[in-house]
């Protein structure tokens, strides 16, 4: 039943995805203008993702409102070709996918600018080609892509851009992708994706063959342990961007920086072994990470 839903009605399949994600896509506390405009800029997100991910919903929906032939339907490069055309419709025409017309409004409304939209269309793009970084450099130059123009268009849609907080939000977003890197190390190999640098898998004598393991060794341990200080050093770089702002917004990225605190202290508690599973955070640990964040005490 839900294959055949969302063969149907591929803006409800990716939507409703939101549930799962790691961080609340638009809690109910922010005003509903907010919202609608956030779930806007998801539903683009998430469909990017699942492009380059395949893991769109069955049935080739989505390839035929891109106009994709059945032919090319498999192929994640013209589905990204197709998708950025249709993306560029948003901003000077009538896009053809629901979940694009459903951002024009936000586009429109919030003066949103082209950028970290084409970003993210190249982070995916890259995925298609890129499946391995050498150095650390090299991963947040990716995070660049993949990650920061989220912040950035949290930013846009509450109207609170400025050059300052576009660098600590760029912190956060970084940390948090670097963190999600560390839980799905597993899950990424199986796409025959690392990310973690392959200077840093030398450094501490680490084969892929090792991450492929039902439970991490010592150097695998270490190794993780070393990217999630790193992540914890971004996040605390970022943090300062809470404060620069009052009201649910302040809330909101208390709850973004706090869940990214809160999954590596996941990580740390599972002694850094990430290979069984993704550790999480639970709700009481995150709840206690907001309330510190929100006093100022980190």
């Amino acid at each position: 039943m839900t294959a055949t839903i969302a063969a149907h009605d591929p803006e409800r399949a990716t939507l409703d995805k939101a549930a799962d994600e790691n961080f609340p896509v638009a809690p109910f506390f922010l005003p509903r203008a907010w919202r609608t405009d956030l779930m806007a800029v998801y539903g683009f997100a998430r469909l990017v993702d699942d492009i380059g991910d395949g893991d769109l919903a069955p049935g080739g929906a989505d390839a035929r409102l891109l106009g994709v032939s059945a032919t090319d339907a498999q192929d994640r490069l013209v589905l990204l070709d197709a998708f950025e055309a249709d993306l560029r419709r948003v901003f000077d025409g009538t896009p053809r996918h629901p979940l694009l017309r459903r951002l024009q409004p936000t586009v429109r409304r919030r003066a949103l600018p082209v950028e970290p939209f084409l970003g993210l269309i190249a982070a995916n793009r890259q995925d298609q080609l890129v499946t391995r970084y050498e150095t650390y450099d090299d991963l947040l130059a990716y995070c660049e892509l993949s990650a920061n123009p989220v912040g950035r268009l949290v930013l846009g849609v509450t109207g609170t851009s400025t050059p300052e907080r576009i660098r600590r939000s760029d912190a956060i977003c970084t940390a948090l992708q670097i963190v999600e890197h560390l839980q799905d190390v597993k899950e990424d190999l199986g796409r025959d994706r690392v990310y973690l640098p392959a200077e840093d898998l030398k450094r501490f004598h680490v084969q892929e063959t090792d991450l492929a393991a039902p439970s991490a060794g010592a150097s695998v341990r270490a190794l993780v342990a070393y990217e999630a200080e790193r992540a914890r050093d971004l996040l605390n770089e970022g943090a300062p961007l809470v404060g620069s702002v009052h009201g649910r917004l302040k809330l909101l990225l208390a709850g973004f920086v706090a869940g990214g605190r809160a999954a590596v202290d996941a990580i740390a508690a599972a002694a850094f072994d990430v290979l069984p599973g993704p550790p999480k955070p639970g709700k009481v640990q995150l709840l206690r990470e907001v309330g510190v964040i929100l006093r100022g005490e980190g």
